[in-house]
């Protein structure tokens, strides 16, 4: 059995895993639509490296980008109305603190760190949403929802192994990648995982369960960074729009809240 999910431009093609048809023209609806009802909105874009870029490609609203040469300070970032970050994880870990206390709500991609403990406590204290996920790509809440079922084969087989490879591109640090190591915590259980870093690769992560006498295989490879920028543009839109409950809020948990419009 094979399970394959393969995004381009954040179309979905989708194989044994939902009768429904996930268009691919959706999600460049929904962007086109962000674009035409939040016009007003200003968002304060922290680095525009590979991912970043891309959300600049796809804003046409107001848009103000915080790298190494215009770092954010924290009166220009009470002028925004939400702030989207890829920086690498060592730099947005530096920055939480003033990003708390501009108290604006936060959506970022930025992983290779360990977030503070108490750091959903004090997002609730200040009825602030922050929205992370070390992967938007709109088609990972279908593999989230999928990994769990993976997770029972301890209880299935007394004989099996479960092996996950990831690759990306060659200047990626964080290895294993943060998508590896979710998809590890979704599925519960031990797993082997081996990293590979080669040219300009996006991401793919292929999970293999095998047994004696038969073999499982998932695989997501992302065929464009716009599917990154397009899955962050729509968690800002909900954070700005949508009664969310304050703290720290996984993307792919907020995708499948079934009274999100």
């Amino acid at each position: 059995m094979e399970l394959c999910l393969i995004n381009a431009q954040c179309s979905s093609l989708i194989t044994y895993i939902t009768p429904r048809n996930i268009r691919s023209n959706s999600v460049d609806r929904m962007v086109k639509t962000q674009r035409e009802s939040w016009p007003m909105k200003k968002i304060a874009l922290l680095g525009k490296g590979k991912t970043g870029s891309k959300v600049l490609e796809f804003g046409s609203q107001d848009i103000t980008v915080f790298d190494s040469k215009n770092p954010p300070e924290l009166e220009i970032l009470k002028k925004h109305d939400v702030i989207i970050s890829f920086l690498p994880g060592g730099s947005f870990k530096k920055y939480i603190p003033l990003l708390l206390e501009s108290k604006i709500p936060v959506v970022t991609g930025s992983t290779g760190f360990e977030w503070p403990k108490d750091l959903n406590k004090k997002l609730k204290e200040n009825n602030l949403t922050w929205i992370k996920s070390s992967n938007f790509g709109l088609g990972m809440a279908i593999i989230k929802s999928i990994l769990p079922l993976i997770g029972k084969c301890d209880s299935l087989f007394d004989d099996y192994a479960l092996n996950l490879h990831e690759i990306h591109h060659v200047n990626k640090k964080d290895a294993p990648s943060g998508t590896a190591l979710s998809w590890k915590d979704w599925i519960g259980l031990d797993v082997s995982i081996t990293s590979e870093r080669k040219g300009d690769e996006v991401g793919t992560h292929s999970l293999s369960l095998v047994t004696p006498f038969e073999e499982i295989s998932i695989k997501h490879r992302a065929l464009d960074r716009k599917i990154f920028a397009q899955g962050a543009l729509w968690a800002a839109e909900k954070v700005m729009n949508e009664k969310l409950p304050f703290g720290l809020i996984d993307f792919q948990e907020l995708i499948l809240r079934r009274d999100l419009k």
